[in-house]
């Protein structure tokens, strides 16, 4: 119930819907001769959806979620195993068309594979069940080990999770399977943005691993300033952002992290 309750939450407040809500409202207040709630409205509405779309806020929060964690040192003698956390596909996508179709999550494929590759005494864990609302399709444990073995890497080194729809579902059922087969020295391998999340996870329930993020999304030279150039990739990076952050501080709220911005 609580997976499908974030997920109706996030559909109204990310920026573009709660500026819409906002315009609604006023229109509403307006019906009902409430002026000044129908001009606050549509103040607050024009406010959220210029900083969203002509400013690079989104671009300064998520840069500051990039910038948190940096790639660990890689120990002596090679990662015993490498975590990969799942939202890399387009499962509606492959459901229909087949192959392998990845979003912009995907460089965690590409830079797992090329771990494997360098490291082939390595142990491949895949985390990531469907976490779509109807649950029909394929998650990204399933399409990774077609994925992985498309390009050489066998069967017998991958371990697939393939029930989570969420990150703490992730660590959780990752903890598990990293014990049933004595792994350790561990990479993570998930997008830059979500790796203060997801290391805030494994280290509440005390498990080791190395940061390895990867799927940047910012220069890292970022800084406040106007931007009418690109409005649909400003609204997608606050949109990004803004979940991640609210992300951080629910699960800091529920107990499930040790820390609101894990470093």
């Amino acid at each position: 119930m609580t997976y499908y309750a974030s997920k109706i939450f996030w559909l109204a407040a990310q920026p573009l819907s709660l500026a819409l809500l906002l315009v609604v409202f006023g229109l509403l207040a307006g019906l009902m001769r409430w002026k000044r709630l129908r001009t606050t409205a549509n103040i607050f509405a024009a406010l959220l959806l210029f900083v969203t779309l002509f400013t690079s806020t989104g671009a300064v929060l998520l840069q500051t979620l990039e910038d948190r964690i940096p790639r660990a040192e890689l120990p002596a003698g090679g990662p015993g195993c490498v975590i990969m956390l799942g939202g890399g596909i387009e499962a509606e996508v492959i459901a229909a068309r087949g192959g392998f179709e990845m979003n912009q999550a995907g460089d965690r494929f590409i830079e797992t594979l090329r771990l494997a590759r360098e490291f082939p005494a390595a142990r491949i864990l895949i985390s990531g069940g469907d976490g779509s609302f109807s649950g029909n399709y394929e998650g990204d444990a399933a399409v990774a080990t077609r994925f992985f073995e498309a390009f050489g890497v066998p069967a017998d080194r991958l371990i697939r999770e393939t029930e989570s729809r969420t990150t703490f579902e992730n660590v959780e059922n990752t903890k598990a399977l990293l014990a049933a087969n004595g792994l350790g020295r561990c990479l993570l391998v998930t997008s830059a943005f979500h790796m203060p999340r997801s290391v805030g996870l494994f280290r509440k329930l005390d498990i080791d691993v190395l940061p390895w993020p990867t799927d940047f999304r910012t220069t890292g030279q970022a800084g406040l300033a106007f931007d009418f150039s690109q409005p649909s990739t400003n609204s997608q990076l606050m949109t990004t952002a803004l979940r991640e952050w609210t992300g951080l501080l629910a699960y800091y709220l529920a107990g499930r992290t040790h820390a609101l911005f894990p470093q």
